[in-house]
């Protein structure tokens, strides 16, 4: 099974980046506890603080691999297009945040790609991505 996980703007500063929210362990060291749980998933990890990166990337891999974890970030709440790029393609896309999006910000409240994702895991730091792969799997 081929497993696409996708993060938006400012999640290359895990472990660095307000560590009382995020954790302190950056993306990278946590992608190989998840490849350690998951041997037979062919991970490919993408980054990029860029909207239309992020979207050629959904894009790219929306059709050939079987699932995609997407946190777009802060484009969660601004980015149409990203909905729209998740729409689009043939594959189950869970939404993923680290943070309780919720109880933060009002603005955060809204999300341009929940209704299009297969689902949304929110607040539950780094365990959001395994629960995610998980339901993927089991899909």
């Amino acid at each position: 099974m081929k497993i696409a996980i996708i993060n938006g703007p400012n999640l290359n500063l895990l472990g660095k980046r307000e560590p009382g929210v995020y954790g302190n362990k950056s993306f990278e060291e946590y992608l190989d506890e998840l490849k350690a749980k998951f041997p037979n998933v062919n991970f490919i990890y993408y980054q990029s603080n860029v909207e239309g990166e992020l979207i050629n990337e959904i894009q790219r891999v929306g059709f050939e691999y079987d699932g995609i974890v997407l946190n777009p970030g802060g484009y969660t709440h601004t980015s149409v297009a990203i909905g729209d790029a998740v729409a689009a393609i043939k594959v189950p896309v869970v939404e993923v945040h680290i943070s309780n999006v919720q109880a933060r910000e009002d603005f955060r409240k809204i999300s341009h790609v929940s209704a299009k994702a297969a689902g949304s895991i929110i607040g539950l730091g780094l365990k959001g991505y395994e629960l995610a792969v998980k339901y993927l799997l089991e899909k």
